[in-house]
């Protein structure tokens, strides 16, 4: 078969199932927005393409976002045309939706079956919108807001000939009719790589140059967000440190993630969220104890696995929302995680059996958790234990995700 990938950053979600693919000798091409992607990757055919223009000065503010959706989805469909005019012609499109690329692929091939990636349909309440009250006023007309932004996915809707998504929550966002095209498959975690290592040990080195060395001796409490924001959980966290520190006078912080914004906005008051909540907690904290601090910014993924090997207990916060890799590939590595009573987070952290949960905004709650496991190695040893056993049941890329993700495949082509 020939199959098409649609992805503004290609590979993501699809960087297993692509080469997967390739192997099985099916002809796969991508399109993507990144910036000089290489022609070739792992045996898919990339075309880039461009945005031949911007947002309109003046538009609705309710239109911004969708605006630039169909801008993207022109752009894409320009180059599917010319793509066509080559003699390619899909049997299956595989997208995901989210920045409005695939929106009208089916005009230049109406025969080929279209599956996309549901990773998130935005709701008025339950979700991520109104849950945090301390950034509650910063949504103000959401409601309005939230109707045009989820018009990409009504209109993907109409065309899509399935769907698949990464969580059981995830997709019980989407509405009928639609919810009931959804297959819900994780995208898979490599747990072959992602192992607990006894020997671990890690030379870092900080956002202001510091090196300093771990290993598992160190007692090292880990946090990881993509970028460092309130979504997930940063201020929470950054809130519960003067007491962790004070608490574990021997205890090293790990904070892995950038200071862009992945999620919400950025804020109003700071360069960053970063600064924001640093300035907040820093006159909190004694010199001595800010020492043991890390902030590292974004790791390569093989310092990334060495530092969760190294983690004693992994905190994860999120709002009701998509479901981060890091957690998993955490529970992979048999970290102990302490983590937020929130969606989808009970898909694969069960109270006392797989991690511990606590209102997302109790820090307090949050620090005797993390000091409780610190203090009990028996404990912590058999969550990491069941966690990652947990993971390689339910998660594994290989043995689980995969074939699940070729069998989704295969079903879009009947």
């Amino acid at each position: 078969m020939k199959i098409l990938f649609i992805h503004q950053n290609f590979p993501g979600q699809f960087k297993h199932l692509a080469p997967a693919l390739v192997s099985q000798g099916h002809q796969v091409v991508a399109m993507s927005m990144k910036k000089s992607p290489p022609s070739q990757w792992n045996g898919v055919t990339i075309v880039p393409f461009s945005a031949q223009r911007g947002s309109t000065p003046g538009v609705h503010p309710w239109l911004v976002d969708f605006e630039t959706k169909v801008v993207r989805a022109e752009a894409c469909y320009r180059a599917a045309k010319a793509l066509k005019a080559q003699g390619f012609v899909p049997d299956i499109i595989i997208a995901h939706p989210g920045w409005g690329e695939s929106l009208f692929l089916k005009e230049v091939w109406p025969q080929a079956r279209l599956g996309v990636y549901c990773e998130f349909f935005y709701r008025q309440e339950g979700a991520d919108v109104g849950f945090d009250p301390e950034f509650a006023r910063d949504f103000e007309d959401d409601g309005c807001r939230l109707r045009l932004k989820n018009l990409n996915s009504l209109l993907h809707f109409e065309t899509a000939d399935g769907g698949i998504s990464p969580t059981h929550w995830q997709a019980s966002t989407f509405p009928e009719p639609f919810r009931s095209q959804i297959s819900v498959i994780h995208d898979g975690i490599d747990t072959n790589v992602l192992v607990p290592n006894e020997g671990a040990a890690l030379k870092m080195q900080t956002s202001t140059g510091a090196t300093f060395v771990l290993d598992r001796s160190s007692e090292v409490v880990t946090f990881v967000n993509r970028n460092l924001e309130p979504y997930r959980g940063f201020h929470i966290f950054m809130r519960a440190l003067p007491e962790l520190l004070k608490k574990r006078p021997k205890a090293r912080v790990v904070i892995v993630g950038g200071e862009g914004v992945s999620y919400g906005a950025a804020p109003k008051d700071a360069k960053s969220w970063k600064e924001k909540f640093v300035n907040e907690v820093r006159p909190q904290i004694p010199d001595s104890d800010w020492s043991r601090v890390h902030f590292v910014g974004n790791l390569a993924y093989n310092h990334f696995i060495n530092l969760l090997q190294l983690s004693r207990v992994h905190v994860y916060l999120t709002y009701p929302f998509v479901l981060s890799w890091s957690l998993l590939e955490a529970m992979s590595a048999g970290c102990a995680i302490v983590a937020s009573d929130t969606q989808p987070l009970k898909e694969a952290i069960h109270p006392n059996e797989t991690g511990r949960l606590v209102n997302f905004f109790d820090g307090a709650a949050l620090v005797e958790q993390v000091v409780d496991l610190l203090d009990d190695d028996s404990e912590r040893t058999r969550l990491g234990n069941q966690a990652r056993a947990f993971a390689c049941d339910t998660y594994d890329l290989n043995t689980r995700c995969l074939p699940a993700q070729l069998e989704w495949v295969g079903s879009l082509a009947q």
